[in-house]
């Protein structure tokens, strides 16, 4: 069985950094595409950025230029290190990974979030 747990959530002045990992445990084989989507109060779930087992990287027009994604694949980890920080940036942020466990072939895992609040 596989987990994600992400962890470097927390409060921030606008204008800050944060960087927030997600690690995938369990029976992982594989990994294929691994994301970071965000929930802000009041609206709907967004594709924030995504990158692929190779390493291409796309990201929304709203976190261009601040924010990077990555990832370590011998740790089974992605990272999204984010600068710039708005108020705006403030949701849950939640990982997702399509990926390979067990004798299971591949599917969409989704961790459980971390808050991310930026303010003064």
């Amino acid at each position: 069985q596989v987990q994600l747990v992400e962890s470097g959530g927390g409060l921030v002045q606008p204008g800050g950094s944060l960087r927030l990992s997600c690690a995938a445990s369990g029976s992982v084989y594989a990994i294929n595409n691994m994301g970071w989507y965000r929930q802000a109060p009041g609206k709907e779930r967004e594709l924030v950025a995504t990158i692929t087992s190779g390493g291409s990287t796309n990201y929304a027009d709203s976190v261009k230029g601040r924010f990077t994604i990555s990832r370590d694949n011998a740790r089974n980890t992605v990272y999204l290190q984010m600068n710039s920080l708005k108020a705006e940036d403030t949701a849950v942020y939640y990982c997702n990974a399509y990926i390979h466990a067990g004798s299971v072939t591949y599917m969409n895992y989704w961790g459980k979030g971390t808050l991310v609040t930026v303010s003064s």
